[in-house]
């Protein structure tokens, strides 16, 4: 099953994650399908923190992906500021 999840990035105590598609057997930090964006909590402007590619979003819910809960309280935080 594919799943749509958080890859982390970035050095310590400095988090950046990449959202991909990915096997959901595979590491968190393993091979994906495709990135889908960005993530990066500690950025100072609000609109820095989120970069997501709502087209490939859509294209991989479309074919079966599941979005992880995480993923899904971000899209939806971004998406009321």
């Amino acid at each position: 099953m594919v799943k749509i999840r958080l890859q982390r990035m970035g050095a310590k105590k400095n988090p950046q994650f990449v959202i991909v598609a990915t096997n959901e057997t595979s590491k968190r930090d393993g091979k994906h399908f495709e990135k889908i964006g960005f993530y990066y909590p500690k950025a100072v402007k609000d609109a820095d923190k989120v970069k997501i590619d709502l087209a490939k979003l859509e294209s991989w819910k479309q074919k079966g992906a599941q979005v992880s809960l995480t993923v899904e309280q971000i899209i939806k935080a971004a998406a009321v500021k």
